[in-house]
């Protein structure tokens, strides 16, 4: 086991004895929650408000909640509504040096996953609208702003980004692990303390479709909404691109590779879904992978029928050669309750309606986005 794995494994541990690395990291943690302090009273004052309405979606802890997907899903319900979206992310270990980049458009990827970033190229494949990335997430809001017209703009992993308001935040906890011991980094899991859900507007409970339903409360105050992640369809690679087959994974002998934040979820879906796990190549989340990984994995899908893999670990295994015919990838999507979707996007549908949409005054923008709302909704 890793030092981080083993790190994150004290995390979300219910209890043990204090040791003497404990008291190293809660110190540690004390200066970093300082340094959150004084970076949140720092943007308090120069926060920049976007030219178009911006959504976040966002976590707490440092991953495995499901905002990817649940950015997807609300991208595409709100464009099903025939509101013109657009998508931002920081591009995670990408190469495009903070300049702001244009990853997709219309469902083609325009640029590779060194320089996208694995999470925006995944959704490159699965959403129509534009996406662009950016260090400074305004850059990339401004660079979609100036060539398409858009109603709104979705940022992926947005909340701890105080340098740009919001019109809607929204912050995805994963059901299993929840916040873990509550700790900031680096003695827990939390980008910030457990006081910073006060900003958000909605907290979205993501778990699979099996768990106890939870009820209906508050976390920190804030509405609650129930959110299931559950396979629906395995990617395969063609010459012609990624093709979408059906989920066939019962009684299959699979290989394992995950490079998420979350591989015990990972693992947790294949066997719910009846695949026999019969190895599991377990690398750090945004793991780029080496030749020497690629052989590894290789080696091992001898032993299995399939070697099933994430779809945000696909973009950067799909150009190794030559390719694995027994290679796919789990697709995973986002469904929610009736009445929590009608609660978020009916949400979402208001506050995008205080905004003017760019060429257009107040009030025809407003006019348009009531006339976007199916009857009877709020």
């Amino acid at each position: 086991m890793s030092a981080r794995s083993r790190l994150e494994q004290k995390w979300y541990e219910t209890s043990h004895s204090p040791r003497p690395l404990d008291l190293a990291l809660r110190s540690l943690a004390v200066c970093y929650r300082a340094g959150l302090r004084v970076r949140s009273l720092w943007w308090q004052t120069r926060r920049q408000p976007a030219p178009v309405a911006t959504i976040s979606v966002g976590n707490l802890t440092v991953g495995g909640n499901g905002k990817t997907p649940l950015t997807l899903f609300l991208a595409q319900r709100l464009t099903n509504r025939g509101l013109h979206v657009g998508i931002v992310s920081r591009g995670y270990r990408a190469a495009h040096r903070g300049r702001p980049l244009l990853v997709a458009n219309r469902g083609t990827a325009l640029v590779g996953v060194d320089e996208a970033g694995d999470e925006p190229l995944m959704m490159a494949h699965r959403f129509d609208g534009p996406i662009a990335v950016a260090r400074r997430r305004l850059d990339a809001v401004e660079l979609l702003v100036r060539d398409f017209a858009l109603d709104a703009i979705i940022l992926d992993d947005g909340f701890q980004h105080l340098r740009l308001r919001r019109d809607l935040d929204i912050v995805a906890i994963n059901d299993r692990r929840r916040l873990g011991n509550c700790l900031v980094l680096p003695a827990g899991p939390l980008r910030e303390p457990a006081s910073a859900l006060a900003r958000a507007d909605f907290v979205v409970i993501v778990g699979r479709r099996d768990t106890p339903a939870i009820e209906r409360t508050t976390v920190a105050g804030r509405p609650t909404l129930r959110a299931s992640l559950e396979p629906s369809a395995l990617v395969t690679l063609s010459a012609q691109g990624w093709v979408v087959g059906p989920l066939m994974l019962d009684g299959r002998r699979v290989v394992a590779v995950s490079g998420v934040a979350d591989p015990d979820g990972f693992i947790a879906t294949l066997t719910a879904h009846g695949a026999q796990v019969v190895q599991h190549l377990r690398f750090p989340d945004h793991h780029r992978y080496s030749l020497a990984d690629w052989l590894a994995i290789s080696r091992a899908s001898t032993t299995a029928d399939l070697v099933v893999t994430t779809e945000k670990d696909l973009p950067k295994l799909e150009d190794f050669a030559p390719r694995l015919k027994t290679l796919c990838a789990v697709r995973l999507e986002v469904t929610m309750a009736a009445l929590d979707e009608e609660q978020l996007i009916a949400t979402a549908l208001a506050r995008i309606e205080r905004r003017p949409v760019a060429g257009l005054s107040p009030g025809t923008a407003r006019s348009i986005v009531r006339s976007l709302r199916p009857a009877g909704r709020v």
